[in-house]
């Protein structure tokens, strides 16, 4: 007779399963969610826990708000108060945005290629 180890129930000898509580008899089980994790850690962009791609669009983010706060306040502001503000006017926000993206675009590529 053999005997489970997770829960002692008697089997027959040649089970490889056992009758009560399903578990493996003849060794452990492979641990799916472990070898997927440790997968995802060598494969995935992010690693484990999504970290890069969460630093990635939270960045994203912010610049899209700071573009509107530019575009759209302080371009109103400087209408009330033209000489406090003259170089809200003259300053290409989309320029600067576009190359903080742009760069970070590529640092993030390049973290992302030196992982393989």
């Amino acid at each position: 007779m053999a005997y489970c180890v997770k829960c002692g129930t008697k089997n027959e000898d040649d089970a490889t399963f056992c009758k009560n509580c399903g578990a493996s008899l003849t060794g452990t089980k492979p641990d799916y969610t472990r070898d997927r994790d440790k997968r995802c850690e060598e494969e995935c962009a992010g690693g484990k826990g999504g970290r890069g791609w969460m630093v990635f669009w939270g960045v994203i983010i912010i610049l899209i708000g700071l573009a509107i706060v530019f575009e759209y306040v302080l371009k109103d502001m400087a209408k009330t108060y033209p000489t406090q503000l003259s170089w809200v006017t003259s300053v290409q926000w989309n320029w600067i945005f576009a190359i903080v993206i742009a760069i970070f675009i590529i640092i993030f590529g390049l973290r992302l290629i030196s992982r393989h």
